[in-house]
């Protein structure tokens, strides 16, 4: 089975990227790939990955806002650096929006300006702390100048993520806060995190439903209570809007049919 390891953020990164992960795929001749599930998530990721072919790809990946399942993939090496919030719409040059459900090569997004990187990254290979140099170099002169902005980003990301067991207070009162327009708040959340913060909400909520499934087990009504849903019901239509499966049959293993990737 694959899996997926946690790496130190480089210094040089720290203001763009909250986590880095890599993960190595099995031997192919180990037997049937495992099925790849994407649950959904609010944030932007940039992923570099390579093929048993020797090919290679700098993707972004953008907001998720529904899981999709798929079977696995010949890619035997895949580093993930997911993106801050404050720092997304800086890094790729557009509004997060327009990547909201798609996967981008990063050339179509910087155009030739990215070319040494990826002729730097082919050369790399399946060599993370390489990977890591390169990306470093790169990335770090992108960083927003900005930083006002980044920071009111990072404060609504915050505030309407919340804590287990408590609901968030409603969006004017967040804005109120933050001193800025219920609207500019809504703008600057398409701009910088691609949703609406409605539907931001509701993807934290799914995604710690099932964090919080996989620790303590699936006691539904419970669960529903810890995560802010108003009741089992509730959870149950959203997981299954999201997920495209009910909780039960999520954790059964009875998914989707799988799609290529």
């Amino acid at each position: 089975m694959s899996i997926e390891v946690s790496m130190t953020v480089p210094d040089g990164l720290r203001s763009l990227v909250k986590a880095v992960s890599v993960l190595r795929a099995d031997d192919p001749a180990a037997g049937e790939r495992p099925p790849l599930v994407h649950i959904p998530d609010p944030d932007t990721s940039l992923i570099f990955r390579t093929t048993s072919a020797g090919r290679s790809d700098l993707l972004v990946v953008g907001p998720r806002t529904r899981a999709s399942y798929h079977v696995g993939k010949d890619s035997p090496f895949c580093l993930r650096l997911r993106l801050r919030p404050g720092a997304t719409r800086p890094l790729l040059g557009v509004p997060v929006s327009e990547v909201v459900d798609r996967v981008v090569h990063l050339g179509e997004l910087w155009g030739a300006s990215s070319d040494p990187l990826n002729a730097a990254l082919g050369h790399a290979g399946d060599d993370e702390g390489l990977v890591l140099k390169h990306l470093e170099a790169a990335l770090s002169a992108k960083t927003s100048a900005d930083k006002e902005r980044g920071a009111l980003v990072q404060a609504a990301v915050r505030a309407l993520r919340g804590r287990t067991c408590e609901r968030r207070e409603p969006l004017p009162a967040i804005a109120r806060h933050l001193a800025v327009s219920e609207r500019h708040l809504r703008a600057l959340f398409a701009d910088a995190i691609g949703l609406s913060p409605k539907r931001f909400e509701r993807i934290e909520r799914v995604r710690k439903a099932l964090t919080l499934a996989r620790t303590n087990g699936p006691r539904w009504a419970d669960l529903a209570v810890a995560t802010g849903y108003y009741d089992q019901s509730h959870m149950t239509a959203e997981f299954r809007t999201l997920m495209g499966v009910t909780p039960a049959a999520f954790f059964e293993g009875r998914l989707p049919a799988l799609q290529p990737c």
